[in-house]
C-alpha cells in the first residue's frame, strides 16, 4: 500500500466495484420481474377497487330502482283497493260543499220541476213521456252537471299546479322545510289548488302522515299529475335525494304535457266544429221547418209511425255522435 502506483488502481477498482453495484441495483428488478409482478400487482389492485366501486354505484342504483318500483306498486294496489267511487265523493271532486240528501233533494226537484214544464207546454203528449222526461231530468241532468262541475274544476287545477309546484322548489332551494312551502300554498294559490292544500296543511296539523295526505288528495282529485306529484314525494320521503331538483323536473313534465295539451287541442278544433255543425244541423233544420210549417213536421210526434221514426232518426244520431266524439277527442 506504500507504493505510489497501487493507489490509482485501487481508486480505480472501488469506482468499477460502486459502478457495477449501482448497475446491478437498478438492472436487477428488471432481470428478475420484480418490476413486472409490482406492475400485475398494482393493476389487479387498482381493478379491484374500480369494480368495487362500480359494484358500489350499481348496488346503489338498483336500490333506488326497487324503491321506486315498490312505490309505484304500492300505489297500484292502494288505487285498486279503493273503495267505489260514491257520491260524496263526486261532490268533493266537483268541489261543492254540500251532501248527498242536498243533492237527492235538488235532482227530484229539478225532475218535477222539468216535468211541470213539459206538460204545461206540450200537454197533448202521451201520458208515459212525461215519467221519462222526469226521470231523465232528475237522474241525467245533476249527475251530467255534476261531470262537467268536475272538469271545469280539474282543468283550472292544472292551469296553476305547475306554478304552485315552482313554489315549493324555489321555498326548499331557499331552505325551507316541506311543510312550510305547503303552508304558503294554501295561503297563496289561487282556488281550488288552495282548498287542495288547506286540506293537507290541516292534516298535518292533526298527525296525518304526508302521504295519506297525499292520497286523499289523489281521491279529491283524480289527475295524473297528482299522481306524479304524490310519487315524487313520498321517494324523497323514503329514500331520500335532491327534492327541489326532482320537483322542477315535474315541473318542467307538466308544462309539456300542458303545451302538448294546447296542440293537439289546436290541431282537432277543425274536426269538433265540423262534428258540432253536423251534429246541430238536423236540429236546425227541424226547428226552421217547424217554424214556416208546423202542421208538416208535426207528424213527427203526434202519430204512431213518426214518434217511431223520430226515436231511430234520435238513437242513429246518438250513435253518429259518439263515434265522432270518439274521433276528435285524444288521450295525451
Amino acid at each position: 500500500m506504500d507504493n505510489p502506483e497501487l493507489i490509482p488502481l485501487a481508486l480505480m477498482a472501488v469506482a468499477a466495484l460502486c459502478g457495477g453495484a449501482v448497475i446491478y441495483v437498478l438492472v436487477l428488478p428488471f432481470l428478475s420481474g420484480e418490476r413486472q409482478v409490482e406492475k400485475r400487482v398494482q393493476g389487479v389492485t387498482e381493478n379491484k377497487a374500480g369494480r368495487s366501486q362500480r359494484r358500489n354505484q350499481a348496488d346503489v342504483a338498483n336500490n333506488r330502482r326497487k324503491q321506486v318500483a315498490d312505490t309505484l306498486k304500492e300505489l297500484e294496489q292502494r288505487q285498486k283497493a279503493k273503495e267505489k267511487l260514491t257520491l260524496r265523493l263526486r261532490l268533493e271532486q266537483a268541489g261543492l260543499d254540500i251532501t248527498p240528501s242536498t243533492f237527492w233533494i235538488g235532482s227530484a226537484v229539478c225532475g218535477v220541476v222539468s216535468g211541470v214544464v213539459a206538460f204545461v207546454l206540450s200537454p197533448h203528449w202521451e201520458l208515459y213521456l212525461y215519467p221519462m222526461i222526469i226521470a231523465v231530468a232528475g237522474l241525467g241532468l245533476p249527475r251530467w252537471l255534476l261531470a262537467q262541475l268536475t272538469k271545469r274544476r280539474q282543468a283550472k287545477f292544472l292551469a296553476e299546479f305547475a306554478n304552485s309546484i315552482d313554489i315549493i322548489v324555489r321555498g326548499v332551494k331557499s331552505g325551507l322545510p316541506l311543510n312550510d312551502c305547503l303552508g304558503i300554498i294554501s295561503r297563496e294559490a289561487p282556488s281550488p289548488i288552495r282548498e287542495e292544500f288547506v286540506e293537507i296543511v290541516e292534516q298535518q296539523r292533526v298527525g296525518v302522515p304526508l302521504a295519506d295526505c297525499f292520497e286523499r288528495m289523489m281521491k279529491r282529485t283524480p289527475l295524473a299529475e297528482v299522481k306524479f306529484f304524490a310519487i315524487v314525494i313520498g321517494i324523497q320521503q323514503q329514500a331520500g335525494g335532491n327534492l327541489s331538483e326532482a320537483l322542477g323536473n315535474l315541473s318542467g313534465v307538466l308544462r309539456d304535457r300542458k303545451r302538448m295539451q294546447m296542440k293537439v287541442k289546436a290541431m282537432s278544433a277543425e274536426a269538433k266544429a265540423s262534428a258540432m255543425v253536423l251534429g246541430a244541423l238536423p236540429f236546425v233544420v227541424m226547428a226552421m221547418v217547424y217554424l214556416s210549417t208546423p202542421a208538416y213536421i208535426a207528424l213527427l210526434w203526434t202519430t204512431k209511425w213518426g214518434q217511431f221514426l223520430t226515436l231511430a232518426a234520435g238513437v242513429w244520431m246518438s250513435c253518429g255522435l259518439l263515434v265522432m266524439k270518439k274521433m276528435i277527442n285524444f288521450k295525451f
